[in-house]
């Protein structure tokens, strides 16, 4: 999870891709390059340990423009093939 808010926060689209499961990753991804990622905070964790396969993460992600700032809160869901964990999807907090 950290390492693809650091993704997005350094403009990185090819990384969030690579860690992206293939069965939910969309064929591109564009980032809005006026829109900064400036803080991760992990909430809560479910799973995701060592001998787990799959895993979920709360977090809040906080944004901002030119124009506007912003929080982003979601769930994720990772799960872990051949010893890599992928993200999978999210549920948006009020979404």
């Amino acid at each position: 999870m950290r390492s693809r808010f650091s993704a997005f926060a350094l403009g990185l689209p090819e990384y969030l891709l690579s860690s992206w499961h293939p069965s939910t990753r969309p064929g591109e991804l564009t980032l809005d390059p006026d829109q900064r990622w400036t803080r991760l905070d992990i909430v809560d964790t479910r799973s995701g340990g060592p001998f787990d396969s799959r895993g979920t993460v709360t977090f809040r992600a906080w944004w901002r423009s030119d124009t506007e700032r912003g929080v982003l809160e979601e769930t994720s869901e990772f799960v872990r093939e051949g010893g890599r964990w992928s993200y999978v999807d999210g549920v948006v907090a009020g979404g």
